[in-house]
């Protein structure tokens, strides 16, 4: 039977703890959670907005994942400056502007129209901040201590993600989510002066200009083999449809959503934690391809409508899937060349958070002409298919040829 990733190296033989000992990586780390907290509270507090104001479970699905549109442009027009020789001021001018973005959603009366024009324009500066911080990660971190270092960060982000859907709701009862998006401000604001005390520069070793002509270089030599682009297909496409259910949540259950995005929350952070620090690398390989099947099947229950008790354990079951993304990542920086990977895997994010806003958006347009529960379940549907037909080809997957990227 084929394997669905490449034969890994030796495990990393460190730990959480190790990896907080290192200063810089304690920098992104923390910068990092700050980051997510900052951006649960301002989308559950946008996704509320909208609901309220439109009723559209398209348009609240979207509110809720809309700035993911826009990080493909990113990708495609000026992620080679992931690679630059100053990565640290650009993290720290990017985080700028999204703490300005996010600080103007807080705004009161602005029009909803303005608030997705927002939407997209911190979607593309997100898009190169992840870039540019894995290239950054990839370089603070020994490449044995990667998967560990990215476990961490989804642990983390699972938990900030928890905490900031209940905390959400709960400030919701009793501030306006104008109040919330302040609060979510602060956060950004923090994160910036975390990175850049902790951060020092350093260069990534890019021997040409970044711009948008080397970003297409290596975007081109990253998809020129079926291989490579099976391995991106998994990491996207299937997490894209399950996030598109749960951008259903506040539609399907307008009074428990909250209990439903932590309960799926909680699972990813079970999962990650379980696949990052207790398996071994040859384990994240040979349990990559149930962990893809396992992120979507649960959601099938939706089309009989369960009570909520059986759904909060559909979710959070189904949610420890996404730790496949693990063992795909590690084969994705493996097959990966210094000099471009802080754009490879800046690509890799942009595209992993572009499929969530289109499978927001999908979910949504079903749900306009079907039940949210219906809608769940045909791209909970869609998503199996997608991983049980793409398998063969992901080893397929070669190294990235850093010639033509060049």
């Amino acid at each position: 039977m084929p394997s669905d990733t490449y034969t890994p190296s030796a495990p990393a033989a460190t730990g959480y703890r190790a990896l907080l000992r290192n200063h810089e990586f304690a920098g992104l780390y923390a910068s990092f959670t700050l980051v997510v907290a900052g951006s649960t509270l301002s989308g559950f507090a946008l996704g509320t907005l909208v609901d309220h104001q439109t009723r559209s479970p398209f348009l609240t699905a979207v509110s809720m994942y809309g700035a993911t549109f826009a990080t493909v442009i990113g990708a495609l027009t000026l992620m080679s400056i992931a690679d630059g020789s100053r990565p640290r001021r650009t993290l720290v001018a990017l985080q700028c502007v999204s703490l300005v973005g996010v600080a103007a959603q807080a705004i009161p009366g602005l029009p909803l129209a303005a608030r997705f024009g927002l939407l997209l324009v911190l979607g593309f500066f997100q898009s190169l901040a992840n870039g540019t911080r894995m290239g950054l990660l990839a370089e603070v971190v020994p490449p044995s201590a990667y998967a560990l270092a990215r476990s961490l960060m989804n642990v983390t982000s699972g938990g900030m993600a928890i905490l900031g859907y209940a905390i959400g709701a709960l400030l919701l009862r009793y501030l306006s989510p104008q109040e919330v998006f302040v609060t979510a401000a602060a956060l950004n604001g923090l994160a910036l002066a975390v990175v850049a005390t902790t951060v020092r520069e350093r260069s990534i070793r890019l021997t040409r200009r970044p711009g948008p002509r080397q970003t297409w270089r290596t975007n081109a030599a990253l998809f020129s083999h079926a291989g490579q682009r099976a391995l991106l297909l998994n990491l996207w496409v299937p997490n894209g449809l399950i996030v598109g259910c749960e951008a259903l949540f506040i539609s399907y259950a307008p009074d428990h959503a909250g209990a439903l995005l932590a309960a799926g929350s909680a699972g990813m952070l079970l999962g990650d934690l379980t696949v990052g620090r207790l398996f071994t690398a040859d384990q994240r390989r040979r349990y990559a391809f149930a962990l893809r099947l396992l992120l979507a099947a649960p959601y099938l229950l939706f089309a009989v409508h369960p009570s909520l008790p059986v759904v909060m354990a559909a979710v959070f079951v189904a949610s420890a899937g996404f730790a496949a993304t693990l063992p795909l990542q590690e084969q994705l920086l493996a097959l990966t060349p210094d000099p471009v990977r802080g754009q490879v895997q800046g690509v890799e994010s942009a595209g992993r958070m572009t499929w969530q806003g289109i499978g927001a958006a999908i979910a949504g347009g079903i749900a306009q002409y079907v039940t949210p529960g219906i809608a769940v379940a045909l791209l909970a549907a869609v998503s199996v298919a997608l991983t049980v037909f793409s398998r063969p080809l992901v080893v397929r997957a070669r190294p990235v040829d850093v010639e033509t990227a060049q």
